[in-house]
């Protein structure tokens, strides 16, 4: 009987689902609502597994054909999102193996194809996390945008945003970021910006789209901008540090992964050449694949043990 695994990555505004079977091929990859219960009511979450679970019958011929299960989500490390995530899996009728893990484990299973390595993940948010080969792991940063998320997207368009009212006052040399905010978001005035900034409707990701403004503006060699790039590398290798130096990852793998690492070459490339600064023998480079294939990678080697 042919045997297929599952891999969630359930993320802040869907769930990622790859299926494979038991030779590692992918045979099904979906989407559907979130199951994060920092976000979701009850009543969403238990309609989102039942629809995952349904494909997953679907696809597998039946629930009694998928021999293991892994869910990355947030908030696990409380026992109580754990335990309520495994009552929805197996009221969806599901009896197979299951690993209910932190979202960054999957992740890092996906950046790296491996359980050891690290990975500095920049995107609306910012985390660094990483596991030796001893199983010791230890993570830095992702605590929210209102303390924490340096060198993420927020935190990048926060400082556009800064750099646009500075140089209008005066307090900066002119800069085309104020040019290319303002074409952005569709407005012509510094009253219009804080309009923006301050209403209510205005969330974290609204902040954190402006975040490829950063790319443009470099490119033209705009000085507020590479002083942004410059001061989110930084940051972004202050996360980095305390995971390396804690694991004695000095000569490991780090993989990138987020929007501002993979699509903004000049943060990229300042974190990359402050990495090899001081780590020479530490290996930098893109994420191999995303958290879900790192769910079933996972989902796979446990299959195999």
């Amino acid at each position: 009987m042919k045997r297929y695994v599952a891999g969630l990555d359930g993320g802040g505004t869907k769930t990622a689902v790859n299926v494979a079977d038991d030779n590692g091929s992918l045979v099904h990859t979906f989407t559907s609502g979130p199951i994060n219960y920092n976000g979701q009511d009850e009543l969403s979450i238990q309609r989102s597994f039942q629809e995952i679970f349904n494909t997953i019958a679907q696809v597998c011929g039946g629930l009694s054909h998928c021999a293991q299960v892994v869910i990355g989500a947030a908030g696990v490390s409380n026992p109580m999102v754990a335990a309520k995530l495994e009552a929805n899996v197996r009221a969806c009728g599901y009896q197979g193996e299951l690993l209910i893990t932190g979202d960054q484990e999957t992740a890092l299973c996906g950046a790296q194809e491996s359980e050891h390595g690290i990975i500095l993940i920049a995107g609306t948010g910012s985390i660094c996390y990483g596991k030796n080969e001893a199983g010791e792991a230890h993570r830095s940063g992702g605590y929210g945008y209102l303390i924490d998320d340096e060198g993420s997207g927020y935190s990048i368009g926060r400082d556009l945003l800064a750099a646009l009212v500075r140089s209008q006052d005066g307090r900066l040399p002119r800069t085309v970021i104020t040019g290319l905010v303002y074409e952005q978001l569709q407005i012509s005035t510094v009253q219009q910006i804080v309009g923006f900034v301050y209403d209510k409707q205005t969330n974290k990701k609204d902040i954190a789209a402006l975040a490829p403004i950063l790319s443009t503006a470099c490119a033209q060699g705009d000085e507020a901008a590479l002083s942004i790039a410059v001061k989110s590398a930084q940051a972004l290798f202050e996360l980095a540090v305390p995971v390396v130096e804690k694991l004695s990852l000095h000569q490991g793998c780090l993989a990138m992964a987020g929007s501002v690492l993979l699509k903004n070459t000049f943060v990229q490339q300042a974190l990359v050449h402050r990495l090899n600064e001081s780590y020479p023998e530490l290996i930098c480079m893109t994420a191999k694949q995303d958290a879900a294939r790192g769910a079933v990678w996972m989902a796979l080697n446990r299959l195999n043990k």
